[in-house]
Order: C-alpha cells, then structure tokens, then sequence
C-alpha cells in the first residue's frame, strides 16, 4: 500500500481544495505535498495498528486523513477531511486571556 494507492481520493480532495478551500498558508501546490506526507503517516498508522483497531489516521491543522478497515476489500477507505482552522482565531484568544 502506497500513496498511489490512495491518488483517486487525493485527487477530488485537491479538486474541492483548489476550488472551495481558502487557505492562506498553503498553495494547492503546497496542500498536495502535505496530502502525501500525511498518507504516508496514515498508512504507517493503520499498517501498524494494533490487532483491536480498525483505523490509521494522520491530521495537522488543515487536513486529517483516516484509513478505515474494510470488511469488504482489503483496500482501506479512506477519508480526506478539511478541518475548520483559522491562525486568526489563536491569536484573539491569546489576545483575551491577556487582557
């Protein structure tokens, strides 16, 4: 299993990125050399599991990736989710416990 394995989902997730996502840190460019780094830990993670856990999965403040056993298949699903992050909500709560 590889990221390879995985290019279909990382392709629509690149496709809704470039077109719904509004990320000032990242260019899609830079979005998908971080969807393959953290394929690359969520594979580690779910190849690795322990025998009683069904999933593999790898975040960072913009992307969580989990891979989840099928009992269908032996290709994991996967799933590419966006998480809601915003540098600017950070800096006001700092901001508020300071005052």
């Amino acid at each position: 299993m590889t990221v390879e394995t995985f290019r279909p989902e990382i392709e629509k997730a690149l496709r809704a990125y470039e077109k719904f996502i509004v990320c000032i840190n990242k260019t899609p460019d830079e979005f998908l050399v971080s969807v393959e780094r953290l394929m690359k830990k969520a594979i580690d993670a779910y190849l690795n599991r322990a025998p009683d856990l069904r999933h593999g999965i790898a975040l960072d403040n913009h992307i969580t990736i989990i891979l989840s056993q099928n009992d269908n298949d032996e290709r994991p699903l996967c799933g590419i989710y966006f998480n809601l992050f915003s540098p600017y909500a950070e800096k006001m709560h700092l901001k508020k416990k300071n005052h």
